[in-house]
C-alpha cells in the first residue's frame, strides 16, 4: 500500500493532534480541550449546527469520536502531547 492509500483508510493524525491541543474559543467551556468537551456540549451543536470552518469541522470529528466510543484512539495522543 502507497502512503497516500493509508491515509484514505483513517482519520488525518493532524486532526487528532489539534483535537487534544486546541481549546474551545468561546462558549460555555471557553479554554477547555475540544477533547474534554461533554458529549451533551457537542450534541447542541449537533441539534443547533457546528461553527463555520476549520473549528466546526473538529467539533464534529470529536462528537463523532465520543459517540462511536473511539475516544481510546485519543489516549496515546494525549499522554505524547502533555509533556
Amino acid at each position: 500500500m502507497t502512503e497516500d492509500s493509508l491515509s484514505s483508510m483513517g482519520p488525518d493524525p493532524q486532526i487528532l493532534v489539534q483535537l487534544v491541543r486546541m481549546s474551545m474559543p468561546f462558549g460555555r467551556y471557553k479554554g477547555r480541550l475540544l477533547c474534554d468537551l461533554p458529549v451533551s456540549y457537542l450534541e447542541w451543536f449537533g441539534r443547533n449546527g457546528f461553527p463555520e470552518g476549520k473549528l466546526g469541522m473538529l467539533l464534529q470529528t470529536i462528537y463523532e469520536i465520543k459517540l462511536n466510543g473511539l475516544e481510546y484512539l485519543l489516549e496515546p495522543i494525549k499522554r505524547n502531547h502533555q509533556k
